[in-house]
């Protein structure tokens, strides 16, 4: 891992890996920062290493195969993290083609760059024992599990059963990225992470959503009845798991990466609340999504028992430094809020 090329690192989970793992490892070379600067990308969240020689960022868009192969082979990567991708699954409900095109093609693309510049070949020997020295890491979430009852957990041996647009994408990627595994012997790793939350993060995501309307005195947008359960993940703790897996993750394999925070959206709503001095009454109940899954949770025994990751946030201290940052830096948030965001969120969440 001396080479990294990471996709979407101007996003928000890709931003804190960027920041993390090049503060981490000393050893790194160069880091390319591969990203389309869509809507949700902010070159502000990378201020803090963009003075690092180390760090190169690269403004294009993963489906351009001239532009990424133009990539690979001035760079010689030996490491790609990708994390690029239409991820909000309220937008897939709108705009499914754009989710499809970016998160299957855009993989592939990423894919077909790596297998020609590793010189990955399915009648090859040696290729098929995987080149020595790189890795593509994929990027994914528990949501293509689908939705999970009152009991159980998400498993890596979980049947995938998409229900959004979003995750249906990102289940196909996952599925094209073992077929290349498969077939040329691609030395893969895929990761399915639970819900992050941290700095950074666009303020369609609840938290920082919530987070900006009550610090502004404006109605809480609640999807229902505001019982959908989600396991939440620390940003940071995502990071420390994506590099575990980089450098020790077996081949081939699927890891599973939760936070073990069950809670339901609206105990975090009324946590947020609650911190800010806010009245329940801002609270405000709005038709819920179309194939709304009502709980994920993530059994991460693999990794923790296989690979020796564990999460170190509770979610009280992860919720609290979480929300001192957004209240230290409502500058950042106004600068990602554009007319395009204020015109989307007005047709999310008016009413009917």
């Amino acid at each position: 891992m001396k080479r990294i090329l990471v996709t979407g690192g101007a996003g928000f989970i890709g931003s804190n890996f960027v920041q993390y793992i090049l503060k981490e490892k000393q050893d790194i070379e160069l880091l390319v920062n591969l990203d389309l600067l869509t809507y949700a990308g902010n070159l502000e969240n990378l201020l803090p290493v963009q003075d690092d020689k180390r760090y190169v960022f690269a403004h294009g868009d993963i489906r351009d195969r001239a532009f990424v192969n133009e990539l690979f082979d001035k760079y010689d990567f030996d490491t790609v993290v990708h994390f690029a991708a239409e991820s909000h699954v309220d937008r897939s409900i709108v705009e499914p083609e754009l989710f499809l095109t970016t998160n299957i093609i855009g993989t592939q693309t990423l894919l077909d760059a790596a297998k020609s510049h590793w010189k990955l070949d399915p009648d090859n020997k040696y290729s098929r024992e995987y080149a020595e020295g790189v890795k593509y890491l994929q990027v994914s979430t528990d949501e293509v599990y689908g939705a999970l009852g009152k009991e159980g957990m998400f498993t890596e041996t979980t049947p995938i059963s998409p229900n959004s647009p979003y995750s249906a994408s990102k289940a196909s990627a996952d599925m094209v990225v073992r077929a290349y595994h498969v077939t040329y012997g691609m030395p893969v790793n895929i990761t399915r992470c639970s819900n992050n939350y941290g700095p950074y993060q666009f303020p369609e995501k609840l938290i920082p959503l919530m987070l900006h309307n009550a610090k502004e005195d404006k109605s809480l947008p609640v999807y229902g009845d505001g019982m959908q359960i989600r396991d939440w993940l620390h940003v940071h703790d995502h990071c420390a798991a994506i590099r575990t897996v980089l450098e020790k993750g077996v081949v081939g394999e699927v890891y599973n990466i939760g936070g073990n925070n069950e809670r339901a959206n609206i105990e975090i709503v009324s946590l947020i609340l609650d911190v800010l001095g806010k009245p329940t009454s801002l609270i405000k109940h709005v038709q819920d999504r179309p194939g709304h899954d009502r709980r994920y949770a993530i059994d991460n025994t693999k990794i923790t028992t296989q690979l020796g990751w564990a999460p170190e946030y509770t979610f009280k201290r992860g919720m609290q430094e979480t929300i001192e940052w957004y209240l230290e830096n409502t500058q950042w948030v106004e600068h990602v809020i554009s007319g395009d965001y204020l015109d989307y969120y007005a047709k999310m969440y008016s009413e009917g």
